[in-house]
């Protein structure tokens, strides 16, 4: 039933205590860094993982015995075309074509893209008989020669194996350098930005000592390192609030972050729109103008940060304007609902397709940084206005998304209390750990 994550489910719960002695056991004799990184292998039953072998076709046994030197492998890089790749191989254009108007399927050899592989491999006679593009390490495109001379396309992916990973960290100046410090990649910075970016405002709120951790997913392919998968429990202490969320997949197969309560993690808006900028100028209705040296009241927040950095969508909403405004510069406005508005003002420029009438989601990217109209400098100004009234970004209340509906409570229940517990556990004791040292 827990399907949220079913390479590693069947032994979560119970394995937890043995997790533990394995940690401890392993754990190095020199004095441990309280925010490195620590991988927890789980042990997957047979019947749960995929045997490679059942996934392979008559024609992927072919593959694996034939001759290597029989394939002409060629690395896609920038700029390069298909007939090109074609060309490196000794084919010509006409047998590209005759490849790409076998079937619709083919096309998907006309996507390529810079690090992707592409090889051929000719028959007895010298002839192109498969082709293979490489995509990534767990997706490959095949195109194999029929009896009548078209070819058929074959997508063949693969599952990664998945480990399950714990990490904590202590905030010394940033979040983003206390999870580089942690052993964090990017992506799992920003995730962890992403669930907590409701109730957290990472360039106000952040305080030196706020702890975070969580218990996250790595994927393997072939034992070697793939990339990191999804965060399954996290928790954030922040200036004395102990904010925790989990992932759970509905019966829907839809998956989202909400409280141990059951309340979604998600709100009808996030708090900034810029990641990790600073704010340079809050909501003060008696501010001097920095430009025009006067009082004038400044209804909104400004973030500082350098030109180009991506503007967000605080919320889902309609484009109703995306131009020039006096001295607000490059605008864009979106309407959420009936009673809300956001506005970003002092854009570089837009992002593509955001246009009047065009709709955005949370998140979405917007715009980019910049210093138009009356700024000194490149900075997002940010307003929130509720049936026309400026609201204070930074304070303003924001409405939550729905709960878990009452219906899938049970289910919520058996898939997120192993993982809470877990996360309880694993923080536990590697506290424990550090202070033995």
């Amino acid at each position: 039933m827990f399907h949220a994550f079913p390479k590693t489910h069947v032994l979560a719960a119970g394995t937890v205590g043995v997790l533990i002695t394995l940690i401890l056991l392993i754990s190095p004799s020199s004095k441990v860094n309280a925010t490195k990184n620590t991988t927890i292998a789980i042990d997957i039953p047979k019947e749960a993982t995929i045997n490679s072998a059942e996934l392979a076709t008559p024609q992927d046994h072919e593959l694996q015995i034939e001759p290597l030197e029989n394939w002409q492998t060629f690395s896609v890089n920038e700029g390069d075309t298909l007939s090109k790749l074609f060309a490196l191989g000794g084919y010509n254009d006409a047998t590209m074509y005759k490849v790409l108007g076998a079937g619709k399927q083919n096309k998907e050899l006309t996507r390529i893209f810079p690090g992707e592989k592409i090889a051929f491999l000719n028959d007895d006679a010298n002839q192109l008989s498969r082709i293979k593009l490489s995509r990534s390490l767990t997706e490959t495109v095949f195109l194999d020669r029929q009896q009548d001379g078209s070819f058929v396309t074959e997508v063949v992916t693969r599952e990664p194996e998945v480990e399950l990973a714990y990490a904590e960290g202590t905030i010394d100046s940033s979040l983003f350098l206390a999870g580089q410090n942690a052993g964090l990649g990017q992506s799992q910075i920003m995730g962890l930005a992403n669930i907590f970016g409701w109730d957290v405002d990472f360039a106000l709120d952040i305080r030196k000592g706020d702890k975070f951790s969580l218990v996250y997913e790595k994927l393997f392919v072939d034992g070697q390192p793939y990339k990191d998968g999804r965060i399954l429990a996290a928790n954030f202490n922040n200036q004395g609030r102990h904010l925790e969320a989990v992932i759970y997949t509905d019966a829907n197969g839809v998956s989202n972050y909400f409280t141990p309560s059951g309340e979604s993690m998600r709100k009808a808006f996030i708090r900034t729109p810029v990641d990790f900028a600073r704010i340079s100028s809050h909501f003060n209705l008696k501010r001097k103008h920095p430009v025009l040296h006067k009082i004038r009241a400044h209804k909104g927040t400004d973030y500082a940060a350098s030109r180009g950095t991506p503007i967000k969508a605080t919320g889902d909403g309609k484009v109703t304007f995306a131009g020039r405004k006096g001295g607000y510069g490059n605008v864009v406005i979106l309407q959420h609902g009936q009673k809300i508005t956001t506005l970003y003002a002092h854009m570089h420029k837009f992002a593509r397709n955001v246009k009047v009438g065009k709709r955005v989601k949370q998140g979405q990217i917007i715009g980019y940084v910049g210093s138009t109209g009356l700024a000194s400098g490149p900075h997002l100004h940010y307003e929130f206005r509720v049936n026309g009234v400026h609201k204070n970004p930074v304070r303003v209340k924001l409405p939550h998304a729905k709960p878990v509906p009452n219906s899938e409570v049970e289910l919520f229940s058996l898939q997120t209390k192993p993982l809470l517990a877990q996360l309880d556990t694993l923080r536990e004791n590697f506290q424990l750990a550090l202070n033995d040292q």
